[in-house]
């Protein structure tokens, strides 16, 4: 027993000695390649071994040709564990080479592709992770592209629309001045109409303006779906008999919600305009409400007559008025933005669909517990 304790012992204190040296090898060779490291690591295994062997061999005594067995064996282990070191080392480094040259490629085309050939796990996940990131970014460069062109389009349409009331205005203003209106009257009332219209322009840019930049503060109360829906009919009646439309909204249940009143109620009037300016007259605009698991359900159906497919995606987009006239009454393109902005805000989404004879636009918000 004492004398494998001791054998014990000098192996111990042999195979300290041999990763002492290998730690110091490390640290010293740490910012080479990866190859020269595997290959320090064989060394030191085999080394830790020799030493050990060497050490117990020289406390026993051991005959000169017994030691010269022993060294042997270990030399031809130490061989071969150098050989697959630096072998897997070469592998190591050819697949990390692969790695660098696609991730180069993906700074400079800004689409990573994977190497073909098959690596080890930790670089799989990691070109597994960069091909996701690519990904990621791809759509994000799409949706930036998508938000620019929707932005280039604001703007056109903004400055049209800004200008022809201007224009109207100034040529009104001019005819009241030099007493060339024959019916003052009735240019006031048309400049009035102007500038309510110029107002609510402007206070949608403030609005959409307020949520872009997620400046957005809601007021937060407990409220029934039916009172929001009651106001928001309320709002739209008027415009809904000069067209002709008929509303529907008398059975919506009072379902609780927490919610900004007054920004929801805009965002609710939004969609009933759009939905009685795109509705011929004598057709009818639905207003709805239901539960769905957590969450409530707000929808107005409309007679439009649908959306084609292309266009569905980009309904909400900031500008969007699917028609390539630029007259103001066909809006600045905003009010479904602002829907969507509402919406999100209110930890919600906005979608669009078509339906038998048009379409239906939902807001989905948490319900109130």
């Amino acid at each position: 027993m004492r004398d494998l304790m001791l054998i014990a012992l000098y192996a111990l204190l042999g195979a300290m000695m041999a990763g002492l040296l290998g730690t110091v090898a490390l640290r010293v060779l740490r910012h080479r390649s990866v190859a020269v490291s595997l290959a320090v690591v064989a060394a030191v295994a085999v080394g830790a071994m020799l030493a050990g062997t060497l050490a117990v061999a020289w406390a026993m005594f051991l005959s000169p040709h017994d030691l010269a067995v022993v060294t042997t064996v270990v030399a031809m282990a130490a061989a071969v564990s150098l050989a697959t070191a630096l072998l897997l080392g070469r592998q190591v480094v050819r697949r990390c080479r692969e790695l660098v040259t696609a991730a180069r490629g993906f700074g400079e085309r800004g689409t990573f592709t994977a190497p073909p050939e098959p690596a080890p796990a930790e670089f799989a996940a990691l070109s597994g992770e960069l091909a996701r990131t690519s990904d990621r970014l791809a759509a994000s460069r799409e949706r930036e592209r998508a938000l620019e062109t929707s932005r280039r389009e604001l703007v056109a349409w903004i400055s049209h629309d800004l200008r022809t009331p201007l224009a109207g205005l100034r040529a009104m203003s001019e005819a009241l001045e030099d007493g060339l209106a024959e019916d003052p009257a009735r240019y006031h009332r048309q400049m009035r109409t102007e500038v309510d219209r110029l107002n609510a322009m402007v206070g949608d840019l403030f609005e959409l303006s307020r949520i872009h930049a997620g400046a957005l503060t809601l007021t937060r109360t407990r409220m029934s779906l039916y009172d929001l829906v009651g106001e928001a009919l309320a709002g739209a009646d008027a415009l809904a008999r000069q067209r002709g439309v008929h509303l529907a909204g008398d059975n919506v249940p009072p379902l609780p919600i927490e919610a900004d009143g007054r920004e929801l109620t805009r965002a609710l009037s939004n969609l009933l305009v759009n939905a009685i300016h795109h509705t011929p007259a004598d057709g009818t605009v639905a207003i709805a409400a239901e539960r769905r698991a957590a969450s409530v359900v707000l929808s107005v159906t409309d007679a439009c007559g649908g959306i084609p497919d292309e266009d569905l995606s980009r309904v909400f987009d900031t500008g969007w008025r699917g028609t390539p006239a630029r007259t103001p009454p066909s809006g600045a393109g905003l009010g479904l933005a602002i829907v969507r902005g509402i919406a999100e805000a209110h930890a919600g989404r906005a979608d669009v669909r078509n339906v038998t004879g048009g379409c239906r636009f939902e807001l989905t918000l948490p319900a109130a517990h």
